[in-house]
C-alpha cells in the first residue's frame, strides 16, 4: 500500500514529462542527424563536429542552465492564480535570456583560436572552425526558445515545446541532406551545410513555439503585448540569483563531458570520435531523465505553492523512482547492443576509412559498457536537481555539482584517461565517479530539505 502511494503518480509524472522528454530529444536528435551524416564523410569530418560542439555544449550548458529559473517561478504563480507575478517572471526572464544568447554568440566567436591551443589534430580544428562559426550565432534563437520553453513548461504546457522542437527536427533533416551531399542543385558544403540546418531549422522552433502560445487561451496574454524594456531591478536580481546558480550547476556537469571531448583529443581523432558516439547516445537517453527533471521541478513548484510539504516529498520521491527503472532498461539496452549501436555512426563499406571504422567501433563499444552503468547516478542527480530547483534551493547545489564534477571526476578521469593508461575508458570512469557523488549528495540535501520544511509547517 505504501508503494502504491507513488506507483499512483506515475502516469501524470510520464503525462507531464513525455512533452518534454520528446522535445529534449529533438534538441539531441538534431546532432544525431548531423553526426550519422557528417559521419558518411569520414572520422575527421565527426571529430571536427564533435569538437566544434564541445564549445557550443558549455555555451548551451549556461544558457539553458540560466533559463530553468523561469519555470519555478511560473509554477508558483500559476498554482497560487498570480498572472501578475507570473507575466513580470516571464518577460524579465525572456529579457534575460536574449542578452545571454547574444553574449554567449560573442563569447564563442571570440574563442575559436583557442582551439590551436588544445593540441587537437590539426585537420579535425581546420574543418570545425567554419562550423562553429554558423552553429554558434545559432545561440541566439535557441536561449530565447529556451525562455519560452522554461515558461510553458511552469504552466504545465509541456506539449508546444515538443511540437516546435519535432518541426525543426524535420527541416533541420531536409536542410542537411540536401546541403551536407550536395542534393537538388544545391552545392555540396560537408559539415557548414549542417551547420547551416543547425542555424535555420533554431529559428523556426522559436517562431513556431511563439505561434503556438499566442493560439493558446491559457498563455496568449503572457506572450503578446510584452513591454520588454519596461524593467524592475528587484525581478533582474531575483531571477539572476536563481539562474545563474541552476547556469553553473549544468555547466560543472556539461564541462567535464566536454573535458572528455578534449581529453579524447589528445588521442587522436579516432578515439575523439568514438566518444563523439558514446556522447551521443547517452545523451539521448540522459534526456529522457531531463524531462522528469522538468516534471519534478513543476510539481515540486506548485506544492511550494500551495505549501503542501508532505505531498511534495512524496511527489518528488515517486519521480525519482520512476527515472530509477527507466534508468535501468536503457543501462540494461546499453550494455546489450554495444556493438551494435557504434556501427549506425560509420560506413563499413568505405574501404578507404575501413580500419579507422573499425577502430572506433571497437573503442565506443567499450565505452557504452560505462555509459551503461552510469545511468542510474546520470539519471537521479539530474531529477534530484530538478526537484531541488522546484524548491528554489540552488546555492548549495551549485556546490555539490562542482566538487562532484571538478574535484572528484575530472581529476579521474585526466589520469586514468592517458593512452598509457586506460585510455577513453579511463575517461568514462571519471565521469562515472563524478555522475554517482554527484547523485549521492543531491539527494542528501533534498532529503534533508523536505523533513526540515515538514517539521516546520507541523510546528
Amino acid at each position: 500500500m505504501q508503494l502504491k502511494n507513488y506507483t499512483k503518480e506515475f502516469q501524470y509524472n510520464w503525462q507531464l514529462a513525455a512533452p518534454v522528454i520528446l522535445g529534449m530529444l529533438g534538441h539531441t536528435f538534431v546532432s544525431f542527424v548531423d553526426n550519422i551524416m557528417v559521419g558518411q564523410l569520414g572520422t575527421a569530418e565527426l571529430a571536427a563536429v564533435s569538437l566544434g560542439n564541445s564549445f557550443m555544449f558549455i555555451a548551451m550548458s549556461i544558457g539553458i542552465g540560466f533559463s530553468t529559473a523561469i519555470t519555478p517561478l511560473i509554477a508558483e504563480a500559476d498554482s497560487s492564480k498570480n498572472f501578475a507575478e507570473g507575466k513580470s517572471g516571464f518577460k524579465h526572464g525572456l529579457f534575460l535570456c536574449t542578452v545571454l544568447g547574444f553574449s554567449l554568440y560573442l563569447v564563442l566567436y571570440f574563442a575559436k583560436p583557442l582551439m590551436f591551443l588544445m593540441n587537437q589534430p590539426i585537420e579535425v580544428v581546420e574543418l570545425a572552425i567554419p562550423y562553429l562559426d554558423l552553429v554558434a550565432f545559432s545561440l541566439v534563437p535557441l536561449i530565447i526558445f529556451q525562455g519560452f520553453k522554461q515558461f510553458s513548461d511552469g504552466l504545465s504546457l509541456t506539449k508546444y515545446p515538443m511540437y516546435a522542437t519535432l518541426l525543426a527536427n524535420i527541416v533541420n533533416i531536409a536542410l542537411n541532406y540536401v546541403l551536407i551531399f550536395g542534393k537538388l542543385g544545391f552545392p555540396e558544403m560537408g559539415i557548414v551545410g549542417a551547420a547551416y540546418g543547425t542555424l535555420i531549422s533554431r529559428f523556426v522552433m522559436l517562431w513556431h513555439l511563439w505561434f503556438l502560445l499566442k493560439k493558446k487561451k491559457k498563455s496568449t496574454k503572457y506572450v503578446t503585448n510584452i513591454k520588454f524594456f519596461s524593467l524592475k531591478k528587484a525581478k533582474l536580481k531575483k531571477i539572476i540569483s536563481l539562474g545563474m546558480p541552476s547556469a553553473m550547476q549544468m555547466f560543472f556537469e556539461v564541462g567535464i563531458f566536454t573535458s572528455a571531448i578534449w581529453l579524447s583529443g589528445l588521442l587522436g581523432k579516432n578515439p575523439q570520435a568514438a566518444n563523439q558516439i558514446a556522447l551521443n547516445l547517452s545523451s539521448m537517453t540522459f534526456m529522457v531523465a531531463m524531462g522528469l527533471s522538468v516534471a519534478a521541478m513543476i510539481r515540486v513548484g506548485n506544492q511550494k505553492g500551495l505549501r503542501n510539504f508532505i505531498d511534495l516529498r512524496r511527489i518528488a520521491v515517486s519521480i525519482f523512482f520512476f527515472g530509477f527503472i527507466l534508468a535501468v532498461v536503457f543501462g540494461v539496452s546499453f550494455a546489450i547492443f554495444n556493438v551494435a549501436l557504434p556501427k549506425l555512426y560509420v560506413d563499413f563499406n568505405d574501404l578507404v576509412n575501413l580500419k579507422d571504422n573499425m577502430e572506433v567501433v571497437a573503442i565506443a563499444s567499450k565505452l557504452l559498457l560505462a555509459a551503461a552503468v552510469f545511468q542510474i547516478s546520470d539519471s537521479l542527480q539530474v531529477i534530484v536537481l530538478g526537484a531541488l530547483r522546484g524548491l528554489q534551493d540552488v546555492k548549495i547545489p551549485t556546490i555539490i555539482t562542482f566538487i562532484s564534477y571538478w574535484i572528484i571526476g575530472f581529476p579521474i578521469s585526466w589520469y586514468f584517461g592517458k593512452a598509457d593508461m586506460y585510455g577513453s575508458f579511463g575517461i568514462w570512469l571519471g565521469l562515472l565517479a563524478g555522475l554517482t557523488t554527484a547523485a549521492v549528495l543531491l539527494f542528501i540535501r533534498f532529503n534533508y530539505l523536505t523533513k526540515r520544511l515538514i517539521y516546520s509547517s507541523n510546528n
